[in-house]
């Protein structure tokens, strides 16, 4: 389990799930209560019991790209806190669609999760309780791929495009290696080097480490 992040009302629990190590999170607002499900590819009655403790109540899923890895558990979410809004952007759908035979890929059976209910616009802000997340297109990884960026909280969620110390993978369906450089740079680094990044594998990082130690963003 990775550790949680909070800030300025903004409370992030990470569940780590296996076997791709993939970070699903719970991200709330304590002054409201609202909370949402990130990318849930698995530990979603893990999730769900740290909402039920904080006093959370969830209240849609976002989902920042359509990997089998970060979309997983949402058929049992669904099946756990009732048929919320499911949050994808379009580009990623086909990807989505496939996530049954993503898993043969891989040797692993998954189920198909339940079809996203509302599609990210990029520059939209979604309202979470008392908080706001801009939507950032971060395109690369996947050609859907999306950020969710509270400004005020000084912190990003950004899925599979930037690592500590590394990037997210081109070699799958849909990625490119020069489009997600120029989104981390375009669409990350611009953000700030006091900005928190909350990756959707690994530990977190922040923008000022990344910018002066990554090995492919430098030069």
């Amino acid at each position: 389990m990775s550790a949680d992040h909070s800030t300025d009302g903004l409370f992030v629990h990470c569940e780590v799930v296996e076997p791709f190590a993939e970070n699903a999170r719970l991200v709330g607002c304590r002054q409201s209560g609202a909370s949402v499900l990130v990318d849930p590819g698995g530990q979603v009655d893990e999730l769900l019991g740290v909402a039920a403790a904080e006093h959370l109540s969830v209240e849609a899923i976002w989902l920042t790209h359509a990997h089998l890895d970060h979309v997983t558990g949402v058929s049992a979410a669904v099946a756990s806190v009732g048929p919320v809004p499911i949050l994808l952007h379009p580009d990623d759908l086909p990807l989505y669609d496939a996530v049954a035979q993503q898993g043969q890929m891989f040797g692993l059976a998954v189920e198909q999760p339940p079809p996203p209910t509302r599609w990210l616009e990029v520059g939209e802000t979604l309202e979470l309780g008392e908080l706001r997340a801009e939507v950032l297109h971060l395109p690369g990884h996947s050609p859907g791929h999306v950020g969710f960026w509270f400004a005020s909280q000084r912190t990003v969620l950004s899925g599979d495009v930037l690592f500590a110390g590394s990037i997210g993978r081109t070699d799958l369906p849909g990625g490119d290696y020069d489009t997600l450089i120029s989104s981390i740079r375009e669409g990350l680094l611009p953000l700030g080097d006091d900005v928190s990044v909350l990756c959707g594998h690994g530990p977190n990082t922040t923008i000022a480490r990344e910018r002066t130690s990554n090995p492919f963003l430098s030069g």
